[in-house]
């Protein structure tokens, strides 16, 4: 294995994306070569001035940009399917493109799909249980999401809605995928779970964004992950 592949999909993310770019970059990984695959998801903002600037001044060895746009917003499950598609690497992973992961983590989160004792990898941001200390709406809500991902996937893992997720190219590349917007995240991780994919949690530090600073996840997704997890698990 040679190369990582990082997807990153981006929405009106001028704010955060040139250092999350430069993160990227930097972030130390076991593979000899990164592929930076940007899809910009018709925002309204500076985001595609942004990276078309980054690309345009690139000249890192061993790393090569993709910079690829939707005509109209259509939400980041659609925004990564895209990205697959133009994948050349050995390893795929999903980076954000605001700073609430750390790229530095790469390197643990690759390692295990390196050394074959995974064919996927998710990032946990929750690994404890919930306890009244570690309570938020935003955690109960991913603990809630989980729960009913495991009991219909058959999965015992802790942070089905994490960012982080990593896989063999192969393995996502031979996932019929559905979801346009956050439905993603329950969607794939049934199809990983009927495929018998090997798929293992490393912990992962997570640094959550307000509203006002851009978060774009809010009930309705909420919502139509419940019914993502029921209809690809069971109907699809």
């Amino acid at each position: 294995m040679k190369k990582l592949s990082i997807i990153i999909p981006c929405y009106n993310e001028e704010r955060t994306v040139e250092l999350l770019i430069d993160k990227v970059i930097n972030a130390k990984t076991p593979l000899q070569e990164k592929e930076l695959v940007l899809i910009d998801d018709c925002s309204n903002d500076k985001t595609l001035a942004i990276l078309t600037e980054i690309q345009k001044k690139a000249v890192h060895p061993n790393i090569s940009f993709k910079l690829l746009r939707h005509e109209k917003n259509m939400g980041k499950g659609a925004a990564i399917r895209t990205g697959i598609k133009h994948c050349n690497g050995d390893i795929v992973i999903i980076q954000d493109a605001d700073l609430e992961y750390d790229p530095s983590e790469f390197y643990d989160l690759i390692i295990p799909i390196i050394n074959n004792k995974a064919d996927v990898v998710y990032g946990s941001r929750f690994p404890q249980p919930l306890t009244l200390k570690n309570f938020s709406l935003h955690v109960f809500g991913n603990k809630v999401l989980t729960f009913l991902s495991n009991i219909f996937s058959g999965l015992r893992i802790t942070d089905m809605e994490t960012c982080y997720k990593v896989f063999r190219t192969e393995v996502i590349k031979d996932i019929d995928l559905k979801s346009n917007r956050f439905g993603f995240e329950p969607e794939v991780t049934a199809k990983i779970a009927k495929k018998g994919s090997r798929i293992i949690e490393i912990p992962v530090s997570y640094k959550s964004r307000s509203y006002a600073e851009g978060k774009k996840i809010g009930i309705k997704d909420a919502i139509d992950a419940t019914w993502c997890i029921i209809r690809y698990n069971v109907f699809n």
